[in-house]
């Protein structure tokens, strides 16, 4: 089964967007994905980004193990929720770190808010940044809006069956282009 990780980029205090992460979680679980995990950026706690993790002459073992994780995952989700239509700072941090742990990665979006716009904003500059990176971005979006009614805080859906079936679409897609991204690199 392939290893999916899940990035929850969100470092502020009573952040919402991490229980679209523990959903997500759970569901992959629920479908057979063992090896699915999160990648919580405030566990990780990253300095503000000053250079990439190759060139860096100590890092952090935070940052090498970041890396080998994304590294070692066959796609990724990131949940990321929306501040001025783009991305947190922390995830732009964590982007930038790497290089080569993106490149040919299947990555796909789910944009999040507590308003009704679901994080539309958000996917342009996300999807540019990881074009340039070279990774493979999942041309199906899954958008939710209004997270603080839709999630409880351990990630359960007041809705699990419509969320489920969405959000099943959203995986059959990664794992569509994580099998032709395997197949191109063969």
């Amino acid at each position: 089964m392939e290893k999916i990780v899940i990035i929850s980029p969100s470092i502020r205090d009573g952040r919402n967007s991490h229980r679209v992460a523990l959903y997500f979680l759970n569901l992959l679980k629920e479908k057979g994905f063992e090896n699915a995990e999160i990648l919580d950026l405030l566990k990780y706690n990253f300095p503000l980004f000053h250079e990439r993790l190759e060139n860096q002459k100590s890092p952090s073992p935070e940052a090498i193990e970041f890396s080998q994780k994304v590294r070692s995952a066959d796609g990724v989700i990131i949940v990321t929720p929306e501040y001025n239509g783009g991305y947190p700072a922390s995830l732009k941090n964590a982007v930038d770190l790497l290089v080569s742990e993106w490149y040919r990665k299947p990555i796909a979006f789910v944009p999040v808010s507590d308003g009704s716009f679901g994080g539309s904003q958000v996917i342009m500059s996300l999807q540019f940044s990881f074009w340039k990176l070279g990774a493979i971005t999942v041309p199906f979006l899954l958008r939710l809006p209004d997270i603080d009614r839709t999630f409880d805080v351990t990630g359960v859906p007041v809705d699990k069956t419509s969320q489920d079936k969405r959000a099943g679409a959203l995986i059959r897609e990664l794992v569509k282009q994580i099998k032709a991204a395997k197949y191109i690199t063969e």
